[in-house]
């Protein structure tokens, strides 16, 4: 691959992070003529929302006329089937499109795909894999959702140096910095859902809305089994204007449901584990049937851990401030068993590290072990 088409990819990459397409993936495309003074862009598109026009429709769209004979960039394979939209495939090979440099196939096991045939049958040189590292990195949330029929989960944990989540009288307001704490509103924004467990509710009451930037406020979920959340809580009081979900057990209080719903709550109920509480692996279905691609689990610790044991976490996030809090501190940023050694651990797959002020981020997907070591190791 040369470097102009990896330059470009890049800039298809870029493109592709603006709008709220869920539940649709983020793509998008840009459109170039190449020349003896190099490569020139004449049109870029993103998928702005579901049932508005793909990127690759929007870029052809503004290119008009000199699309043909160009090469077009796009981060996912383009669609063969019809959908809310036309083929995209379809558009590229009616405007003229001569080349087009693809970044990743897609994974959807519910399409016909063959984007890529189709475009080769109609004489189009075609690239696969371009920073393809990189695609489908872009569409891993929607790639778990449209493959596993669950909500791609991802953790965030805010500690410090020595794992602590709260001093030893409870406070844990501020562990991390200013800085983290606005980074941490972005990834609100880039999430369909936040998840809290019922704890941090009650202690915390927060609002769980994004602060610190102009974005749409991600549905709010309670994980709740026994379902005793307060009515006078903040998410509950201003669940008309920000979507909120408690999700609980089978067998909880119906009187304090409908008390919840009068005030616009939606309430979800699943399966018990042996323990009592939720079965997550059930309510990630469920948000899923609701079209929910994306949630941000924000705590705590208790509910971290299951998610953690259950195997159900697919990114994490760590902010990491630079205190002590000392062990007789609450419980550590993550409460469950844990592996036997080290070897059987979960662990980050190539985690990328930056510092928002004075704090270390690390993020990355989640890597399991084998199941069978797993089962050994929890309790």
């Amino acid at each position: 691959m040369s470097d102009i088409d990896l330059s470009l990819m890049a800039r298809a990459l870029d493109v592709a992070q603006a709008g709220d397409p869920s539940p649709n993936p983020h793509v998008g495309c840009v459109i170039a003529k190449h020349g003896e003074a190099g490569p020139r862009i004449v049109a870029e598109g993103h998928h702005e929302s579901a049932g508005r026009p793909h990127a690759e429709a929007v870029a052809l769209e503004r290119a008009g006329d000199e699309a043909r004979g160009a090469t077009a960039y796009v981060t996912l394979e383009p669609c063969n089937h019809h959908g809310r939209t036309a083929p995209c495939v379809d558009a590229l090979i009616q405007a003229g499109i001569a080349r087009v440099v693809i970044a990743c196939r897609d994974p959807n096991p519910h399409v016909a795909g063959g984007g890529v045939e189709k475009l080769k049958a109609h004489g189009i040189d075609v690239a696969v894999g371009v920073l393809e590292t990189e695609g489908q990195e872009l569409i891993e949330p929607w790639a778990h959702y449209i493959t596993e029929g669950r909500t791609c989960l991802s953790l965030k944990l805010a500690l410090s140096l020595d794992g602590r989540i709260a001093s030893r009288t409870g406070v844990s307001k501020w562990i991390t910095g200013v800085e983290s704490r606005a980074y941490s509103h972005k990834l609100r924004a880039r999430h369909d859902a936040v998840m809290v467990g019922l704890k941090t509710v009650v202690s915390d009451n927060p609002r769980l809305t994004v602060r610190a930037l102009e974005a749409k406020n991600p549905i709010r979920v309670i994980v709740d089994s026994r379902l005793r959340i307060g009515l006078d809580r903040k998410v509950v009081l201003t669940a008309r204007e920000t979507p909120t979900c408690v999700v609980t057990t089978e067998d909880a209080n119906m009187e304090h449901q409908l008390e919840l719903e009068d005030l616009g709550v939606m309430v979800v109920r699943v399966p018990a584990t042996a323990g009592g509480r939720c079965d997550m692996r059930a309510a990630l279905r469920e948000l899923a049937e609701r079209e929910v691609v994306s949630l941000l689990c924000e705590g705590g610790a208790e509910l971290a851990g299951s998610l953690l044991a259950d195997r159900l976490v697919s990114r994490l996030h760590a902010f990491v401030a630079p205190i002590m809090l000392g062990p007789r501190g609450l419980a550590g940023a993550v409460d469950w068993a844990g592996p036997a050694s080290p070897r059987d651990a979960p662990r980050l797959l190539l985690p990328r590290w930056e510092l928002h002020g004075n704090d270390a981020h690390v993020t990355g997907r989640v890597q399991y072990p084998p199941s069978e070591v797993a089962a050994d190791t929890t309790e």
